[in-house]
């Protein structure tokens, strides 16, 4: 009868211990999967919110907030000035020192992502990129 008990007793010890540390290392998993999936959640808001400051800095088409006086503009021979719009295709004419626009940042734009540039048409710039001249943005107005 007294190694019956004591058999019960111990089960029940080992059992409890084990319960009890079955159940710390899941509050503690759950507790640090549980702060994971903030920081997670709060690194795809940031970069949300990079997408969407991204996305108005090169947006398809916007009025410049501020003009600039940047000289006479003379259209490349052949040309004539017009209006650009996205996903027209600039000539190569545009591509050469004269239309490109290299100090963006005096102008108050971004810098352009890789493999695009800023090119002055008339009084607008557009975004287009180097190889194939594939409009993505126009800032209209940017130049008197």
């Amino acid at each position: 009868m007294k190694k019956i008990l004591t058999a019960t007793v111990a089960a029940v010890i080992a059992t409890s211990t084990v319960g009890l540390s079955s159940a710390a290392e899941a509050q503690s998993r759950h507790g640090y999967s549980q702060q994971h999936r903030q920081n997670e959640r709060a690194e795809r808001r940031q970069e949300r919110r990079e997408d969407r400051a991204d996305a108005r800095a090169y947006a398809r088409y916007q009025r410049a907030e501020r003009r600039y006086n940047a000289g006479r503009y003379v259209a490349p021979r052949g040309y004539q000035v017009r209006q650009w719009s996205y996903g027209q295709r600039l000539p190569a004419a545009y591509a050469s020192r004269g239309y490109v626009v290299n100090d963006y940042g005096r102008y108050g734009l971004r810098a352009p992502p890789r493999g695009y540039q800023y090119v002055r048409s008339g009084n607008d710039v557009v975004l287009a990129a180097v190889a194939g001249g594939l409009i993505t943005a126009v800032i209209a107005g940017l130049f008197n």
